[in-house]
């Protein structure tokens, strides 16, 4: 049910971009950004392994690789599982790929243009919710907003830091240029059957 007062694109956004503003705490931020330092980057690909630099540019830390981040992993569980009960219903059976850290910084202009997160890959095709924590504070960095195409308009994710933003991995979306600053996401994908 819509919300009172909501308009109809509201009512889409409640609907298909659902946001838990307070997932994460800035102290429980600052240990995943740090543990994202400390950890060798890999520079971001696209599905398939392909890199374009055109559509992406970021640098990337998998959480799988590192020691002593099973507690990310909880708190991903938890948060997913609350968020396709109350607004999805979506079939989940697994979490088949690692979470992966994402910093995108201004020196490289980092970005990742329009997307979608199923692709042609084995994992990536049975990708169905996408989940995005904002892990920078909005006033590290300019740029860099995450928008996403639920309809014929565009809207930008919470900003807050420890936000957490879950929508379908069909949907479309972005990561705008870096121009200041650095910004880091952590960025994971619930799988499961195809859509029908």
């Amino acid at each position: 049910m819509a919300p009172l007062g909501a308009t109809p694109l509201e009512c889409l956004h409640v609907i298909t971009v659902h946001t838990i503003p307070d997932a994460f705490t800035p102290a429980e931020c600052d240990v995943i950004v740090g543990i994202a330092r400390d950890a060798e980057s890999q520079d971001a690909r696209l599905v398939g392994l392909a890199k374009d630099h055109d559509i992406r540019r970021a640098d990337l830390v998998w959480l799988d690789d590192v020691e002593g981040t099973d507690w990310v992993m909880n708190r991903i569980i938890d948060a997913v599982r609350v968020a396709n009960r109350e607004v999805f219903d979506f079939e989940i059976r697994e979490f088949a790929e690692s979470p992966q850290v994402a910093r995108y910084g201004a020196e490289r202009k980092g970005h990742f243009d329009w997307h979608s997160d199923i692709g042609e890959g084995l994992l990536a095709r049975q990708r169905k919710l996408t989940m995005v924590i904002q892990m920078s504070e909005p006033s590290d960095y300019t740029g860099g907003l995450l928008e996403l195409m639920p309809s014929n308009s565009v809207i930008a994710a919470d900003q807050r830091r420890g936000a957490v933003t879950f929508f379908p991995s069909y949907m479309l979306h972005r990561v705008t240029p870096v121009t200041s600053g650095e910004r880091f996401s952590l960025t994971t994908w619930a799988h499961g059957p195809a859509f029908r």
